[in-house]
């Protein structure tokens, strides 16, 4: 599957150190989608304006449940702001 990216690896790069690493489960469980496809999920659709719901797995950026409870997260963490 081909990964599109919303987001250029320069500017990930920059990104990158800025998220909190969060440890596996340990119950397990299905692997995590990685923070990179999942930043590019949002992009794409706050980009896009499509509902979460909607965002094609096609994308490799995972569910679109997923990206917004990742984007949750980093709202918590402080890493971006909610948006208005």
């Amino acid at each position: 599957m081909a990964h599109r990216k919303e987001i250029s690896t320069a500017l990930w790069k920059r990104i990158h150190p800025l998220i909190p690493v969060v440890p596996p489960s340990p119950k397990g469980g299905r692997p995590s989608v990685d923070d990179q496809s999942a930043l590019n999920g949002i992009v794409y659709v706050l980009r896009t304006g499509i509902a979460w719901e909607d965002l094609p797995q096609e994308l490799g950026y995972g569910s679109g449940m997923t990206c917004w409870r990742r984007l949750r997260d980093w709202q918590a963490a402080g890493v971006c702001e909610p948006a208005p």
